[in-house]
């Protein structure tokens, strides 16, 4: 590559939102506009005897309210076949939040007072707002004709290892719970649509606008030029806005009946039991190892709470983390299993990493045990059981995961460069016999995971088209550069990163390339942003565009210098005749004869525009090591995490600085998970965690100084070598930290700490070993 890949150069979306003038969802006004509320349910769990709507329908401004059966026909939002969710609960209620009617007023605030008179008469059903619940005896199905709440188990193992187990010298039973997690985006699901007599528009707050025009388009029987998606600016996303959710639809039929716009507003509180939860999983594991570590035989069962109703990803993705078990480690037999859930909550989905931190968690827990059972050091039981880089590309034994190129060991010898690791186990020992100072421990991340999202087989399988990506190069007539991408960023940076790779490519300033994105009617394909797959699978599809324009620019060059394209070369936005530089064209000169027919060689279309599709021939695999230094305090139980130092392989960085802040989010999600985040239940299903006081989101007093740095083994799977950085972060850090409590409390013969781990919940565990 050039010398802008590599640069870490400034983001060009930054200055537009710091200063207040980006656009949102929210920020688009359309004459006539209204604006819809849902009435939710308060209960968990119940029949549906009546909806009175009579007092709601007289209120000033209202113009009507719509129940299930007021909307016969409109079809429900496609998820699991024969699992599909209504838009809106037909007969019963399945989780608090869920909704059982609309109102569309002249304004908001109308509509909401509206909402607040519709009379809802219900009949409550037992509640089963847990696993444990929803498995007992007797539960009743949440889920109208299904005879239990599990709705789906998977075996995805020839052999459940129960012979390697039991040869094995020892043999550790280990129970974890990933909990669930909300992903709180800045901006909540908002959206806008418009129906007209050529088609329907929609602005709505997704990763995924050409998925979401393809599902509109299904269920409203129309074509998808019909139908056009726009994602403006986008406040966040993490996984849980790549689904098209229920008001999508809503806001679409509406507009459709009333022949106005009509916009949806959700509120943070909303949000909180509305937007799918991440993770929810427990896992039964039993890992058989000899007397110096090494792995035999891992066997892991998930149990996936996957809440009211099964989101078409969100019952996928305990198959990621069957996938991933293994994690770095060369184990000669794994034998996971799982099985889904349906519980009286909100549905849960993907959320930052989406089944892959669960396995690294689950992994790297398991490693720490069995080096706590031995007394060794939990590094010495990594590197006995490392993939070894002469071993890439690496099979699993599960068909179609092969690690490409990677280097394991390498990324947790650079980690250890940057600590004295001796020093602070000299350090750790002092501070246990000094009852002044807190107790510290270290803990360890080595991880794998999967990116660059994007074989097809592997993405139709969660209900999308594909898995390839488009983009789009144009060089107009000034030498400047557009890009259109089928990548729908949210705060990813493609603006500036896409633009680093034309720029190496077409030899032409970075400042004179934009970006178009994010709207089906000028990108007419695309799969969107989710699965670390922004960089490996569009920047190798804007990569190869770029090569495209350039390889007609060179033949367009040569015809115009009467040389040879092997006697030319590409310097400064310049085609010269090597070895003669004052022979030689500009880009923009080459673009301005690429619109004179008359003067281009026979057979040339005009314009230099190109196009292409690429798809991955396997996902990618980023992996690091990461390191993270807690202080407890003895007599409150609060963890302070004093360093965080993270060694990252995400094969090309294209640009460092950008790198550094997917880093740094990732991990603060992942502290977060490990010491503060948890979506709560009561046992009548009602949130315990419904709005940002009870669920609590870290602060920077909350966060470390971030250590980081690279080693780089570039993938073979895409042309930039670009193995995708976004999800690393939160994959890694939750078992980090996790990692560092239990080592802190290790001496006391502590062997877990289930997540989050809250002062109250460290200091029972200090007061009971005191005692």
């Amino acid at each position: 590559m050039g010398s802008m890949v590599g640069a870490a150069v400034v983001r060009k979306e930054d200055p537009a939102l710091l200063t207040g003038r980006g656009t949102y969802v929210d920020d688009i006004r359309l004459p006539g506009t209204v604006h819809m509320v849902y009435v939710r349910s308060y209960l968990a769990h119940a029949k549906i005897v009546s909806i009175d709507t009579s007092e709601a329908v007289a209120k000033p401004g209202v113009l009507g309210v719509w129940t299930n059966a007021d909307l016969e026909g409109l079809p429900p939002n496609r998820s699991v076949p024969g699992m599909e969710r209504p838009c809106l609960a037909r007969d019963k209620v399945r989780f608090v939040g869920e909704p059982v009617a609309v109102v569309v007023a002249a304004d908001r605030y109308a509509a909401a007072d509206a909402a607040e008179a519709v009379l809802v008469e219900y009949e409550e059903l037992p509640v089963m707002a847990s696993i444990e619940a929803a498995t007992a005896e007797g539960a009743v199905p949440i889920l109208d004709g299904l005879e239990s709440n599990v709705v789906l188990e998977q075996v995805l193992s020839a052999t459940d290892a129960e012979a390697e187990l039991a040869a094995a010298p020892h043999r550790l039973a280990i129970h974890l719970k990933n909990q669930r997690c909300a992903a709180v985006p800045l901006e909540p699901t908002v959206c806008l649509a418009d129906w007209q007599a050529s088609g329907l528009t929609l602005w709505a707050t997704t990763q995924t606008p050409h998925h979401s025009r393809n599902e509109l388009a299904a269920m409203f029987g129309l074509s998808q030029q019909e139908v056009r998606v726009v994602a403006p600016d986008v406040g966040g996303g993490f996984g849980a806005k790549a689904s098209c959710y229920p008001e999508f639809i809503l806001t679409a039929e509406l507009s459709k009946r009333l022949r106005r716009p009509v916009k949806f507003v959700e509120t943070r509180s909303e949000n909180m039991t509305s937007m799918v939860h991440g993770r929810a999983q427990d896992h039964d594991i039993e890992v058989g190892f000899d007397d110096d570590g090494t792995l035999l035989a891992l066997r892991v069962r998930i149990t996936q709470d996957c809440g009211g109703w099964p989101d078409a990803t969100g019952i996928g993705l305990p198959t990621l983390t069957s996938f991933m078990a293994g994690g770095c480690y060369k184990i000669p037999v794994i034998a996971p299993s799982f099985r889904s859930v349906v519980t009286n909550t909100t549905p849960v989905g993907a959320y930052r990493g989406a089944g892959r931190p669960e396995a690294s968690f689950m992994i790297e827990r398991v490693v720490d045990h069995v080096a706590a059972e031995l007394g060794l050091d939990p590094l010495d039981v990594r590197r006995r059981n490392f993939v070894q880089p002469g071993e890439m590309p690496f099979a699993t034994q599960f068909e179609g995961i092969v690690y490409d190129e990677a280097d394991f060991p390498g990324a947790l010898d650079k980690l250890l460069t940057t600590i004295d690791y001796a020093a602070m186990r000299a350090d750790q020992a002092a501070r246990r016999d000094d009852p002044s100072k807190p107790l510290l421990g270290i803990g360890f991340s080595t991880f794998v995971e999967m990116g660059g999202f994007g074989p097809t087989p592997l993405f139709e399988q969660f209900g999308y088209v594909g898995g390839w990506e488009s983009a789009n190069v144009r060089l107009n007539t000034d030498g400047s550069a557009v890009i259109k991408v089928g990548t729908s960023p949210h705060g990813q940076g493609h603006q500036t990163a896409f633009a680093q790779i034309v720029a190496d490519e077409l030899s032409i300033p970075f400042d004179r390339i934009s970006l178009v994105h994010g709207d089906t009617a000028t990108v007419q394909e695309g799969i969107g942003t989710m699965g670390s797959r922004g960089a490996p699978v569009g920047g190798s599809a804007v990569f190869q565009a770029a090569g495209k324009v350039r390889a007609k620019a060179m033949k367009i060059a040569a015809h115009m210098l009467e040389a040879d394209e092997s006697d030319l070369e590409l310097v400064d936005g310049r085609f010269a005749v090597k070895g003669a530089p004052d022979q030689g064209v500009t880009m923009a000169e080459v673009a301005i004869r690429s619109f004179k027919p008359h003067l281009l060689p026979d057979g040339f279309d005009l314009g230099l525009d190109e196009t292409a599709y690429f798809e991955p021939s396997n996902l990618s695999y980023p992996s690091g090591a990461h390191c993270c230094v807690v202080e407890v305090d003895r007599e409150t139980g609060w963890v302070k995490v004093a360093r965080y130092i993270a060694v990252d392989d995400c094969g090309t960085v294209i640009n460092p600085l950008m790198a550094a802040g997917q880093i740094h989010g990732g991990v603060a999600q992942g502290i977060a998970q490990a010491l503060i985040e948890e979506v709560r239940y009561g046992a009548d299903g009602q949130p315990a965690t419904g709005t940002l006081v009870d669920y609590t989101l870290p602060s920077a007093m909350d966060l470390p100084r971030y250590e980081c740095d690279h080693i780089v083994t570039k993938t073979s799977f895409n042309p930039l070598g670009a193995k995708g950085l976004g999800e690393s972060g939160a994959t890694a850090a939750p078992q980090a930290v996790v990692n560092a409590v239990v080592d802190a409390l290790g001496h006391l013969g502590v062997r877990d700490v289930e997540m989050p781990c809250t002062p109250q919940k460290v200091w029972r565990i200090l007061q009971q070993k005191a005692s």
